[in-house]
């Protein structure tokens, strides 16, 4: 049988249901998150599951299984891929250093959204110029009285200007 040795013992698996378990706890923990509140976010994403689960899954003997939908709403809420979530942890990270890398992916993410956006407006507006031209000076102005600094508001209209934020 897979992951059984011809001594009896067995073999580590790469993807094992005992990764995920691990994972869980870790992923848990590096967030800063209760068992109560993954069971809720799980939940939230559309799989029932309440803290006792959560505790049985991550500390139970034997341990509680998971099942596919359960791994794939625990990869949802982790936002990581599942092959991810079932995968060993990395060694020689501390939980400090798995929390750092949490934040600035985390903050990665959002830089990326908001950037995103910003092009999405800057476009909208330099769409609405011309299709107005009248309305350019207005709305430069109106740039500078919300941002209150001239060099942002600058660089704002330079880039309403070029059409785009990219």
């Amino acid at each position: 049988m897979a992951g059984d040795r011809p001594d009896g013992g067995e073999v580590p698996l790469l993807y094992s249901e005992g990764n995920v378990a691990a994972r869980v706890a870790l992923e848990r923990e590096v967030r800063g998150w209760s068992t109560t509140e993954l069971a809720d976010r799980v939940t939230r994403a559309g799989v029932k599951m309440n803290q006792t689960a959560v505790w049985r899954i991550e500390n139970g003997t034997p341990r509680r299984r998971i099942n596919l939908d359960e791994a794939l709403a625990f990869s949802r809420v982790f936002e990581l891929p599942l092959e991810e979530l079932m995968s060993p942890p990395l060694e020689g990270l501390d939980i400090d250093s798995r929390r750092l890398v949490q934040e600035a992916v985390e903050a990665f993410y959002e830089a990326r959204d908001a950037r995103d956006r910003l092009h999405r407006a800057v476009v909208a507006i330099a769409d609405h110029i011309k299709a107005h031209p009248d309305s350019s000076r207005a709305i430069h102005e109106q740039c500078l009285r919300l941002m209150g600094d001239e060099r942002d508001a600058r660089t704002l209209s330079g880039d309403i200007e070029d059409g785009g934020h990219y």
